[in-house]
């Protein structure tokens, strides 16, 4: 069985992760969406609230699992689940130049490779952060997040 592991906070979870997150279910027969918690961020949704919006987008797709990442290091959560890839989404080149030294680090740690995915060219301006700010500011996000995310967002 191939299964790979698709890591991020997704807070919020954008349409473009879940262009990337189907897009792994062609490629690998299990993908596990592992969301992670960075203790330096500010988070506009807990934990739980993040998996909850995904497993409610992701839940017509076939092979997929939503869980938290908990502490530690990718390359040990993949190697303890028994995925050989990692899925990254790759907007633009500062994401393959941010994403390269992790990628050759994890495969050093356990073996585990890591699958880059350029994204759909309707998503490559898309980022948490940004989607955050402008729904923040009173935009109209709608046509880049989920209905689960977009319902959460206007419940404040």
């Amino acid at each position: 069985m191939r299964r790979a592991v698709c890591p991020g906070s997704f807070d919020p979870l954008h349409n473009g992760h879940v262009e990337v997150i189907a897009r792994a279910t062609n490629l690998f027969d299990d993908v596990i969406v592992a969301v992670s918690t960075n203790y330096a961020k500010k988070y506009r949704f807990d934990v739980d609230t993040r998996i909850e919006m995904i497993r409610e987008t992701v839940s017509s797709l076939q092979g997929i699992s939503v869980v938290p990442m908990g502490d530690g290091l990718l390359a040990e959560f993949c190697r303890k689940a028994g995925a050989n890839a990692i899925i990254k989404g790759l907007r633009n080149t500062a994401d393959f130049e941010y994403e390269m030294p992790m990628a050759a680090m994890n495969r050093h740690l356990t073996g585990v490779e890591t699958v880059f995915l350029p994204t759909d060219g309707r998503y490559a301006h898309l980022s948490s952060t940004l989607i955050k700010e402008v729904g923040q500011l009173g935009g109209d996000v709608s046509e880049f997040v989920p209905r689960a995310v977009m319902r959460r967002l206007h419940e404040g």
